[in-house]
């Protein structure tokens, strides 16, 4: 039974990259609980997708878990080609596949650089092109998972901040291509989400961030998925190639 308390998607056909991990884990859930039939992406974390696509079955969503590696092109196409054909349509798309390494520029690599550019930005350019061949006439949603580090950067993120920031412009310039087919693309800028490990592994900057923050917390994978449900029902037919923050209120403050 879908949540009442989202929009309604039923009839939906939604794919999310990166559904095997904890943020896109998140998205998933939430487009299903949605209504919408969900395709989650894996590259090589089979057992996560197989439990989430539980999770999402649970909840009354038709669910398929399909493997790919997105620095291929063609990978890409099949993955696209292969949720139209399950789901006889695709409405949705949410380039959420992407990594996050810690390395400063003096001992970054060309091939480090590419990595980073290629998961995070490359992969969604090859999913966003191949979606918007499969919508149909009445037109569909994209959108980019991108960060609060595309405006703010961080210490040891340069590849990351710029494949981030690249994501938000690549999504204005296919909100104006698109716009005409009635394809509407947006990016959602997260904050730093709660994971297990987090405290463990950063405590300072989660004491920090918790400080910073008007809203006194992390945010939740649901909180990312919240947006992206809504970006991608009715509700908001009128926005496109707009970057929503989803950060707590940090982005506010001048001292993060």
């Amino acid at each position: 039974m879908p949540d009442a308390s989202l929009p309604d998607l039923g009839g939906v056909v939604a794919v999310v990259t990166g559904a095997s991990g904890q943020v896109g884990g998140g998205i998933a859930l939430r487009f299903a609980q949605a209504g919408a039939s969900v395709v989650a992406h894996y590259h090589r974390d089979r057992a996560s997708a197989e439990e989430l696509v539980d999770r999402l079955r649970a909840a009354g969503a038709a669910a398929l878990a399909v493997p790919a590696d997105l620095s291929e092109e063609r990978q890409c196409r099949r993955l696209v080609e292969t949720a139209a054909d399950w789901g006889g349509r695709l409405d949705a798309l949410v380039n959420n596949a992407g990594v996050q390494p810690v390395q400063e520029l003096a001992t970054m690599s060309a091939e480090d650089w590419r990595t980073v550019v290629d998961t995070n930005l490359t992969s969604a350019f090859c999913c966003t092109q191949a979606a918007a061949e499969a919508m149909r006439a009445d037109g569909g949603t994209i959108t980019h998972i991108a960060s609060i580090e595309a405006t703010q950067p961080a210490t040891g993120h340069a590849h990351y901040a710029a494949s981030k920031a690249a994501l938000v412009m690549h999504a204005r310039n296919a909100a104006l291509e698109y716009g005409p087919r009635g394809i509407r693309v947006n990016t959602v800028s997260p904050g730093l989400i709660h994971r297990p490990d987090l405290e463990e592994a950063w405590p300072e900057g989660v004491r920090r961030w918790e400080r910073a923050a008007p809203l006194a917390r992390l945010g939740r994978p649901t909180d990312v998925g919240n947006a992206c449900v809504f970006l991608a029902s009715p509700m908001a037919g009128w926005i496109t190639g707009h970057n929503l923050v989803v950060d707590g209120g940090v982005g506010a403050h001048p001292t993060w």
